[in-house]
């Protein structure tokens, strides 16, 4: 399993929400590239970034941030927030991203997902936010009835990298994340499932390891920042 340290962006900063809400923004960092450089330092070898502003916005907003960190840092970057249309999906894989995260339009428009995976290869991930296991879209602000597993199947042929998978009620809480739904997610599923949402101690970190699925990483945030989870540990832990 890979540790994405997470790297929240809100008007130039690094922040972290509590739940998603905008108006709980706490800031960690007013640096994100000096943030993204020290994670690489302490030997993460992706990072996991959101545009938040872009998310409302329904495009980027904190490109400058993004692209100090690119500048900054050496270790593969994967970005979601904003990313809504294929000339921004093409103009952040030529900036350098590693890979872009379609959340949204993995709703609203989910032939641009199936036409980008297969333009870009191994490089579109799908972000799956789930509020009590319905999809949240348009930064978590709307609500759908479509559950999280039959959004996930839909994109099983079209060739995407990974599903991002986020429980928007424990995302920011310090509350643990929910592993029986990741674990059911990615038994569910042929793509590679990454958990999000209160990966928030070692013992996290365990549970998701050994949940009885095949899950390609977990992201962390908070805990990173306040140091619930010591990073070098971490990874040595999930590599084990």
């Amino acid at each position: 399993m890979i540790l994405y340290p997470a790297i929240d962006l809100k008007d130039g900063t690094c922040v972290r929400l509590y739940k998603g809400d905008m108006d709980r923004a706490t800031v960690f960092n007013d640096d994100p590239a000096a943030q993204a450089l020290a994670f690489e330092n302490a030997g993460c070898e992706w990072l996991h970034l959101v545009d938040l502003n872009g998310a409302f916005a329904g495009a980027p907003v904190n490109a400058t941030p993004v692209e100090a960190i690119l500048a900054a840092c050496s270790v593969p970057v994967q970005l979601g927030g904003g990313i809504r249309d294929m000339a921004t999906i093409e103009r952040w894989l030529e900036k350098g991203l590693a890979r872009v995260i379609l959340g949204t339009v993995a709703v609203e428009n989910p032939d641009l997902v199936r036409a980008a995976a297969r333009a870009f290869e191994g490089r579109v991930a799908v972000g799956l936010d789930a509020r009590n296991g319905k999809v949240a879209t348009r930064g978590w602000a709307e609500e759908t009835d479509i559950d999280v597993t039959d959004l996930a199947r839909r994109f099983e042929d079209a060739g995407v990298a990974a599903i991002i998978y986020t429980d928007i009620n424990r995302d920011g809480a310090m509350q643990g994340p929910n592993v029986a739904a990741t674990a059911a997610l990615a038994n569910a599923v042929d793509i590679a499932v990454i958990a999000s949402g209160g990966v928030s101690s070692m013992a996290d970190l365990q549970a998701l390891k050994e949940c009885g699925a095949p899950l390609n990483g977990a992201i962390s945030g908070r805990a990173l920042y306040d140091e619930t989870i010591d990073v070098a540990s971490a990874i040595t832990y999930l590599k084990a």
